[in-house]
């Protein structure tokens, strides 16, 4: 990887990885996150730079752009939530939020980079969305808009700006990082959805990193506009 990769939610879980699997393979990577003290760690152990601030505030992706600099080799955007309620107990407020943070925040992430991914040329953006944008699970209605909207902008944004860009988004199923603990908070509950996947496990972190990375590199450059499950099967098989 040669150039700059800018990793939006880069210092724990899937951001975090893939920071440090970018850096590996030679990539010079900038974080973004709302939390200086964890951005600042991370940076310090990665060598690289980093912009502290909230996706939801529409000024910081030129913030962004001015700190990272051009050109830009890609962008992952590792921001997520995982919002599980039943729907009489979901606000629109709550919706919006949700819809915010996941997909307005991503296509303003990508806008804002436009000039450095294609100055780049054969850029590569990785966006996020959600085994639960597909397969239906009860008290996730908030958060599969939301992704289901991440999938649709994948889509919409692979046709827009091919050739110079080529955009994918992976779609986990649930990982053992600390926003997936917000589900799986006891023993019980970790060992019964694992069970529930042909693979019988929780993901891990490294396991969405490792494809956003070949996502991110030459090596997947002759891939746009896919939505990839990395879920253990749970999608698509009947255990």
């Amino acid at each position: 990887m040669a150039n700059r990769i800018i990793i939006y939610g880069g210092t724990g879980g899937v951001g975090g990885s893939l920071a440090r699997r970018c850096t590996q393979a030679g990539a010079s990577v900038h974080l973004v996150a709302r939390r200086e003290d964890r951005l600042a760690q991370l940076a310090g152990e990665l060598q690289c730079t980093y912009t502290c601030g909230d996706v939801r505030d529409d000024a910081l992706f030129e913030r962004v752009m001015q700190d990272a600099g051009a050109p830009c080799a890609g962008i992952a955007f590792a921001v997520g939530s995982i919002r599980i309620r039943p729907l009489q107990r979901i606000t629109a407020a709550d919706m919006i939020d949700d819809f915010t943070l996941n997909a307005v925040a991503a296509a303003g992430a990508v806008q804002a980079a436009l000039p450095a991914l294609k100055a780049h040329g054969n850029a590569s953006v990785v966006l996020f969305s959600s085994i639960a944008a597909r397969r239906g699970f009860a008290s996730h209605a908030s958060i599969a808009m939301a992704k289901a909207a991440v999938e649709g902008l994948t889509v919409a944004l692979a046709a827009e700006l091919a050739p110079a860009v080529r955009v994918n988004a992976i779609a986990p199923s649930l990982l053992d990082t600390e926003l997936g603990a917000t589900v799986a908070a006891s023993d019980t509950a970790r060992t019964a959805i694992a069970n529930m996947h042909p693979l019988p496990r929780l993901g891990t972190a490294d396991d969405v990193a490792s494809l956003a990375a070949h996502l991110l590199s030459a090596d997947g450059s002759w891939m746009t506009g896919q939505i990839i499950g990395v879920d253990g099967g749970r999608s698509v098989v009947v255990k």
